[in-house]
């Protein structure tokens, strides 16, 4: 008797497992996501949302500018840098001489990187207000000074 209730639950349970898989097969064929549940893929190339941060952008790559032509006492200048190397080449700490001069390649290598992108602005500047999407002034940022970067009105 006991091993017809073997063969009977073992008989059950590959039955259920058999309608478990048929079942969760049929779910995921079904499961395919229908078109309004979707993302939907975006209409533009994001010119509008640039030309409105575009201030923003600007102040933020002529902030970082300052700071790296700074002088020695401005914290995150390229002299500064520089200062911390020449004490650790004469206190002769080696190690922290070579890792600081690396900072100092990369602080440099930022310059020109930010000067070109802030070049590149200027042309989306002159785009935005093309396409009248309120491209804004340079240097119009929170301050609301509407002066660029040489201190003259920008209007």
């Amino acid at each position: 008797m006991r091993t017809t209730r073997t063969r009977a639950a073992v008989a059950a349970t590959a039955a259920v497992a058999a309608l478990l898989t048929a079942a969760g097969s049929a779910v995921a064929d079904s499961a395919t996501p229908s078109p309004s549940t979707t993302a939907k893929a975006p209409t533009g190339d994001g010119a509008r949302a640039l030309c409105k941060r575009l201030p923003k952008i600007d102040a933020r790559i002529d902030r970082a500018l300052q700071r790296l032509n700074g002088p020695v006492t401005e914290l995150g200048s390229i002299a500064r840098l520089q200062k911390r190397v020449d004490n650790a080449d004469a206190k002769g700490d080696t190690a922290v001489a070579t890792y600081l001069k690396d900072r100092l390649t990369f602080r440099q290598s930022l310059v020109p990187t930010l000067t070109k992108r802030s070049t590149d602005l200027d042309a989306v500047r002159t785009w935005c207000g093309t396409q009248h999407f309120g491209a804004g002034k340079k240097g119009a940022g929170k301050d609301g000074s509407g002066k660029d970067s040489t201190g003259t009105s920008a209007s």
